[in-house]
């Protein structure tokens, strides 16, 4: 007679042991830190062999030290690019939620009118081939004509640029729905809200995060090119420009802006990226 080991209906599974989660940080990090190790040491190299001058390609330890540098007014430059990044955050993340509820509303107005998806859609994608650089002074000073604060008037064109691949995706994720599903979702006589609800929307979860993440960047980009045609005196755009103007003597203070609107996007997609992990719970082990 076999013995059996029980099972109890319910029980907790197991967290992975310390070697698993050593394993796990070593294949997630330890590949990002060796590429930045060598492009360090490429980037050295190059001005080295090449003798690049400082305002062509500056010493990565000079714009490391750049951040303990002081601004004319005697502020850190760290404080300063900080203050800058917090505020074009700001910016970015309001666009972000614009953007990203006005596109995930359209996919759910393209999938209930065909009529309405074959008439706009092609409008929207047409939109999306006019350059930033030209739509944004349009923008923002006319947004900003109208009385709007100028955060908001800045966030439109981080909503732009996020509307876009959330709608396309959404639309995707909730057309792509197995039809047995929806007949079965009919045979309980489930009505529309309740399809959209229980089958459609949480189908389209996955689809919806990935340009989510796609848009975080995209958001922070946008951002930073509203702060560009307004003269303003604050935000990573302005850093961007006070430092392209000045790169010939100071060059490393632009690298160092650089940098900052690199993290800024960095920090952008790990908190989409972390929130999917809590949300889509069922892909977590992909």
């Amino acid at each position: 007679m076999s013995s059996q080991v029980p099972i109890r209906v319910g029980a907790a599974i197991p967290s992975a042991t310390a070697p698993d989660r050593v394993t796990q940080f070593r294949r997630r990090y330890l590949g990002a830190f060796l590429v930045a190790s060598l492009l360090l040491v490429l980037w050295q190299s190059l001005r080295i062999i090449l003798q690049l001058p400082a305002y062509k390609l500056p010493d990565p330890l000079s714009i490391v030290g750049e951040f303990a540098a002081t601004r004319p007014s005697g502020e850190l430059v760290a404080v300063s690019l900080g203050r800058d990044l917090l505020i074009t955050w700001w910016e970015a993340a309001l666009g972000f939620a614009l953007g990203a509820t006005a596109g995930v509303a359209m996919a759910i107005v393209f999938t209930r009118s065909r009529v309405l998806q074959r008439g706009l859609l092609p409008y929207v994608v047409m939109s999306q081939t006019i350059p930033i650089l030209a739509i944004a002074p349009m923008v923002v000073v006319g947004v900003g004509q109208m009385g709007a604060p100028a955060l908001l008037s800045k966030a439109m064109i981080a909503a732009y640029l996020t509307f876009f691949p959330v709608s396309i995706n959404t639309l995707r994720g909730l057309q792509s729905v197995e039809p047995d599903a929806l007949d079965l979702m009919r045979s309980f006589a489930a009505g529309e809200r309740d399809s959209y609800l229980k089958l459609r929307i949480p189908h389209a979860v996955p689809y919806i995060f990935t340009a989510l993440k796609l848009s975080a960047t995209a958001s922070v980009i946008g951002a930073i090119v509203a702060e560009l045609p307004v003269g303003s005196n604050e935000g990573i755009g302005s850093a961007l420009i006070n430092g392209a103007q000045y790169n010939t003597f100071q060059p490393a203070y632009l690298w160092a802006t650089i940098i900052t609107a690199a993290v800024l996007g960095l920090l952008f997609y790990t908190v989409v990226a972390l929130v999917e992990r809590r949300v889509v719970t069922w892909r977590v082990g992909e």
